[in-house]
């Protein structure tokens, strides 16, 4: 099943002919040998959208053709989401970046850092200096995500206290889930380094405590019904599984497997854990009016979500510095372990968003774009000095089997003629 738009204009600078070879790039690679089920794909320059495609099915079981308001399960790309609704309340004054998150955390006063020994008996000391909001929108806090493995292929002694306290368990709420928390240590420093973490999903619960609402409340008032994300939520409603894609895994033999079935998902339930970390489902055209938010300086339609300088201080480098390396580094220098949704060179990392720094380290176009993506391989990225923004959603695990990205980069920053 193939449905493609190609309406560049003069006005998008976008070449139709090579946009076109987005199509054939993904059906050739991707769809025909069978590494994808379905995906579909979005470019816009300009405020213009220039091509849109569906490409294969969005459920193989069922033989049901992608279409252009199926819903995907987001993952991480929840992150930005979340981290907009915390900044939107920094700009009510709540917070500052660098306040300590134990004003509003009180448990996490006296955290400790890991020094050494195993999981029943480990080495700990004081942090050096207590956990900000700055750290957890940059994953620069020491927290992890529970799975972080040594190079003999053993947990890290963190990550099995991780596991032993349950951490981010489907019963948990945001406020045990934080406690919990409370009694593991730090891998590090806060400030130290950039692991990967269940730090959005601490922003989450920040959100709740700040606003007297619950997560997917704000969200729906205060960001997702402005902006007309009519299918954006933390779970399905019956109305809507028609349109709800299968999950996909790669297995061991290079084929895909079912991994959640869209008629017996858990997603069709509403979480006691309200994800701000990777619970969303979307759609294209929903994450797209996201986007187009974020393009046009915080506001789409009439409706400001945050002042454009708040979004320009989010899409900064905030990868901090130390006794050796200055600030402003990338995450080839700072970051510890090789789980993430982006590769390290020439890149860095803001308040909630991925950042390209330097094309020649990076070795891809965008520099000065902000992105991200999902555990189930979906991207996004805005690039403010093309005014480039390009969307990719499909459901197949893990996201780091292909370098979907790159390949886009290359098709569609080469189809850019003016």
């Amino acid at each position: 099943m193939k449905t493609q738009h190609v309406s560049a204009s003069n006005g998008s600078g976008l070449c139709p002919q090579r946009l076109r070879r987005i199509t054939e790039h993904l059906e050739r690679q991707y769809i025909e040998p069978g590494k994808l089920v379905g995906c579909q794909t979005l470019v816009a320059r300009r405020g213009e959208l220039a091509y849109v495609s569906s490409l294969g099915q969005m459920d193989r079981e069922r033989s049901k053709p992608m279409r252009e308001d199926t819903i995907f399960r987001i993952y991480s790309m929840t992150k930005p989401i979340t981290s907009v609704a915390l900044m939107m309340l920094y700009e009510q004054g709540l917070f500052q970046l660098n306040d300590p998150v134990h004003r509003i955390i009180p448990q996490w006063r006296d955290l400790q850092v890991y020094v050494a020994g195993e999981a029943i008996a480990m080495e700990t000391r004081p942090a050096e200096r207590p956990i900000t909001f700055r750290h957890l929108l940059s994953h620069t806090g020491g927290l992890g995500y529970g799975g972080g493995l040594l190079p003999s292929g053993k947990l890290h002694p963190v990550d099995e206290a991780y596991r032993a306290q349950g951490v981010q368990h489907p019963a948990d709420t945001l406020q045990t889930f934080v406690d919990k928390l409370a009694r593991v240590p730090l891998r590090y420093t806060p400030g130290q380094h950039f692991i990967y973490s269940c730090s959005t999903d601490v922003c989450g619960h920040l959100v709740e405590a700040l606003s007297g609402q619950t997560l997917d409340v704000f969200m729906r008032e205060r960001i997702f019904e402005p902006l007309g994300m009519r299918d954006t939520a933390f779970s399905i409603t019956p109305d809507k599984l028609d349109r709800f894609a299968a999950g996909y895994q790669r297995a061991a033999g290079k084929t895909l497997e079912l991994v959640d079935d869209p008629a017996a998902s858990l997603f069709a339930r509403t979480p006691a854990f309200l994800s701000g970390g990777g619970g969303l489902l979307s759609t294209l055209h929903d994450y797209y009016r996201f986007c187009e938010m974020l393009r046009r300086g915080g506001e789409l339609d009439g409706a400001r979500l945050l002042g454009p300088r708040t979004l320009r201080l989010m899409t900064m480098n905030h990868l901090p510095g130390s006794a050796h390396l200055p600030a402003g580094t990338d995450l080839a220098q700072m970051a510890v372990g090789t789980f993430s949704e982006t590769s390290n060179e020439g890149v860095g990392f803001g308040l909630g968003f991925a950042t390209t720094l330097n094309e020649v380290a990076a070795g891809c176009f965008g520099g000065g774009d902000f992105f991200w993506g999902g555990f189930a391989s979906t991207l996004f990225w805005v690039d403010p000095r093309e005014d480039l923004v390009v969307l990719f959603l499909t459901q197949m695990i893990p996201s780091s089997t292909f370098n979907i990205r790159g390949q886009l980069k290359s098709l569609i920053y080469s189809a850019i003629i003016d």
